[in-house]
């Protein structure tokens, strides 16, 4: 997390400027959703992390093209950190093919650029190929393929339906950072306004955003913890309008001109097409982004509906308005230009948004302060108590209580994780699991565990923290007469 950091104020700093590097890692580092996440160690922090060196890797690399063999190398590592960044694979691709495109007559660091990257791709892919997907190929293919995409229940157009609407509202990611993601659904459709003229950087900010959206779409939008990887895009987006240099705004004239004159006589055909492509891509990306902004407002206000998991009202208000918006941007489509390509707040504004922001956040950090617990901290210690280093515990549960001791969980999932084997492992003599709110809580399989031994015991129990009661956490010995266990991995 606190690379992520440095790393945003790296590539801002090469992009917009210093207020801009500032107001980012600002708001980054005291972010209540980044910093709990990271906090709870979870793979989705380091693949964020690598995902923001390699775009602030990128943005460096446009005036020094070496940095670009760094942003390949971290793009390959975010990846087989966790494959849900498959996304930002596709958004360097699309944006290497762009920048190909637009500078393909022309030598510049910035086409000079795309070959560092394309270099640090090809070889840390080569490298990790050699010496990891090849050689455990079985594991790669299981983890990657059946449990990633396989595993997902649906692929359908309801299914990607109900995923797009749920984006702003099942959790409160957006609508704590909610003037950031406005700012920065400002930027990024000023960025498209002038996408071929905008900084690299720019460009993949905002692809980063938008695949990764189509991502969520597709597979899950339900879980909290694949929102974490938009907390550092968006807040790029938002500190691009902190502050700019004198090339952005050269660029935003050359947007703003070739709108004014778009459908003239005296352009050419090209222009023209250009013209109409950015008007549909603008209008498009602000009616998608308009939907985040206002949904994730309306969220605060009915989140009682919300919480009872009933979204239609918001979905339904939240769609028209943006269809709305999409539908004024197109057909207003000169005005809109000059105010969205020239996106930057005043200084004054910066700090409003900055303070609010981060006061925001710092307030919930305080009321984390005051209600937490330290229940499954004691809890893992007092397993580590009872059993000596490198025993073999069945259950969830027991991963997740394996941080403060030197057990070895068998996490049992459904169909995965020591699902097949999870009735015959007499190697593991103990089961971790919950009794409150009710036996087996962490899922029905480990209920299939505790049957197949009706003669457990249970040795102890702990007072652990999973909802908003007092829970209760049990050890439980598979067999207490005997047989002593095999040891299976001596």
């Amino acid at each position: 997390g606190l690379i992520a950091v440095l790393a945003l104020m790296w590539g801002l700093w090469a992009v917009s400027g210093q207020r801009a590097a500032l107001g980012g890692g600002v708001l980054l580092a005291t972010s209540y959703t980044f910093v709990m996440w990271n906090r709870a160690a979870l793979m989705e922090s380091t693949m964020t992390m690598f995902i923001v060196v390699a775009w602030a890797a990128y943005a460096r690399a446009c005036r020094q093209p070496r940095w670009g063999a760094l942003a390949g190398v971290a793009v390959v590592l975010a990846f087989f950190t966790k494959a849900a960044a498959a996304f930002f694979v596709a958004a360097v691709v699309i944006e290497l093919a762009t920048a190909w495109w637009i500078g393909r007559t022309s030598d510049t660091p910035e086409t000079a650029a795309i070959s560092t990257t394309l270099a640090g791709l090809t070889v840390a892919a080569a490298a990790v190929l050699a010496f990891f997907v090849i050689p455990h190929w079985t594991e790669f293919q299981f983890y990657n393929w059946v449990m990633t995409v396989e595993r997902k229940p649906e692929y359908t157009l309801n299914a990607f339906m109900r995923n797009a609407s749920w984006l702003p509202l099942t959790h409160g990611v957006f609508m704590r950072m909610w003037l950031v993601v406005l700012v920065a659904s400002a930027a990024a459709a000023g960025i498209v306004t002038r996408w071929k003229s905008a900084h690299p950087a720019e460009r993949l900010a905002v692809l980063w955003l938008l695949v990764g959206l189509v991502e969520l779409v597709v597979h899950d939008s339900g879980n909290q913890r694949r929102y974490v990887m938009f907390v550092p895009g968006l807040i790029a987006l938002a500190s691009s309008a902190l502050g700019r240099r004198a090339a952005v705004d050269a660029a935003v004239e050359d947007a703003t001109t070739g709108a004014a004159n778009a459908g003239r006589p005296a352009r050419g055909a090209t222009a023209v097409e250009d013209a109409k492509v950015a008007r549909i891509a603008t209008a498009g990306v602000a009616g998608v982004l308009a939907y985040l902004v206002i949904g994730s407002a309306l969220r605060f206000v009915w989140i009682d509906d919300i919480l009872a998991r009933d979204y239609s009202l918001t979905v339904r208000i939240s769609a028209a308005l943006s269809a709305l918006l999409a539908a004024a941007v197109w057909w207003k489509w000169r005005r809109w230009v000059s105010a969205l390509a020239g996106t930057r707040l005043p200084l004054a504004a910066a700090f409003g948004v900055v303070i609010i922001t981060s006061g925001t956040d710092l307030a919930l950090f305080g009321r984390w302060t005051g209600e937490r617990t330290f229940l499954n901290v004691e809890a893992s210690r007092a397993v580590g108590r009872l059993l000596p280093p490198g025993t073999l515990v069945h259950g969830k549960l027991a991963n997740g209580l394996a941080l403060e001791n030197a057990i070895r969980p068998l996490f049992v999932g459904h169909g995965f994780g020591n699902y097949a084997d999870r009735l015959e492992r007499g190697d593991a003599r103990y089961i971790l699991t919950y009794t409150k709110p009710r036996l087996g809580y962490e899922g029905p399989v480990i209920l299939d565990v505790l049957q197949r031994y009706p003669r457990q015991r249970v040795i102890a129990e702990f007072d652990v923290d999973e909802t908003p009661e007092t829970d209760r956490a049990a050890l439980i010995e598979k067999f207490p007469d005997g047989p002593e266990p095999r040891a299976r991995y001596q």
